[in-house]
């Protein structure tokens, strides 16, 4: 495994590696590695010639009110890590190699962006576009490989490659959770003990959903009071209880079709998302 920290000898390997008629699985993180990540690594393993992992906490996704400057970093454990799932490459850059001017050219996807996330968070998705694009050109893959915990990013990067004709297959994977339910998030070590005892509540929610759904229940209205109900039993602060198409996100007042139950709750100052996908008839 070799550790890569230039745009240009990134390149250089990709076009290599492209020349020789092989394949590249690529896993963008911004590292705090855990196992939801580890899966998206073995996934790639699965399809492709070679892995490459990125490592880049991307800050023009962050608002300036938000966690940046605390959000875990832990390289030489995230090494570790990618070494025993056999990476191939890490694509370490500094920011400065990543953003070498202020002035920066931008990608915006618009409409599935201003709703959910993006409308408490209204430039994360251009920074999270932009900086993907940017990944995507340095290490030209053959395969991304993205969780479905972060679906409207899922959906953002999807469309920008569809619209973009970047030339490579999106693989979103399932959500890997904890043995309580709690999806795995590299902000679940800012929780205190006593909130993350609470933090179960968004998976059972959820599941709430879920047996509503089973039980007959199309209402959305019903069905994200049922939500509620449970979250404001805890100390959670909710952001959006939503219910949507789940393939472009328009809200939906009756349940049917692909849909996707999406949540964002605040404990304390630690934002938490999960989802559910469900097939209504």
């Amino acid at each position: 495994m070799k550790v890569i920290e230039t745009v240009h000898e990134m390149q250089k390997i990709a076009d290599r590696i492209k020349a020789r008629g092989k394949t590249i699985g690529f896993v963008p993180t911004m590292g705090y590695l855990h196992e939801g990540h580890l899966s998206l690594i073995k996934e790639a393993r699965k399809e492709n010639s070679f892995i490459i992992v990125s490592i880049f906490v991307n800050p023009s996704q962050f608002a300036p009110n938000e966690d940046l400057a605390k959000y875990p970093r832990d390289f030489k454990r995230d090494m570790e890590l990618c070494r025993k799932e056999r990476v191939d490459y890490i694509f370490y850059p500094s920011e400065d190699e990543m953003y070498p001017t202020k002035e920066l050219a931008f990608v915006e996807v618009e409409r599935i962006t201003e709703s959910l996330c993006g409308r408490t968070r209204p430039t994360h998705f251009k920074g999270v576009a932009s900086v993907v694009a940017k990944l995507f050109n340095i290490v030209k893959p053959t395969r991304a490989y993205f969780g479905q915990k972060d679906y409207q990013q899922s959906l953002v990067i999807k469309k920008m490659v569809k619209d973009l004709n970047f030339d490579l297959d999106i693989k979103v994977c399932s959500i890997v959770r904890e043995a309580d339910g709690l999806a795995m998030s590299s902000r679940n070590r800012y929780l205190s003990s006593a909130e993350r005892k609470e933090a179960v509540v968004l998976n059972k929610s959820l599941e709430r959903a879920k047996w509503m759904i089973m039980q007959g229940e199309r209402r959305s209205s019903a069905i994200k009071h049922g939500i509620k109900e449970l979250i404001n039993d805890t100390s959670a602060r909710v952001d959006y209880i939503e219910v949507r198409n789940a393939d472009n996100l328009l809200e939906l007042d009756v349940v049917h079709g692909r849909v996707v139950i999406a949540i964002a709750v605040y404990f304390g100052e630690t934002r938490l998302i999960d989802n559910k996908l469900f097939d209504v008839e």
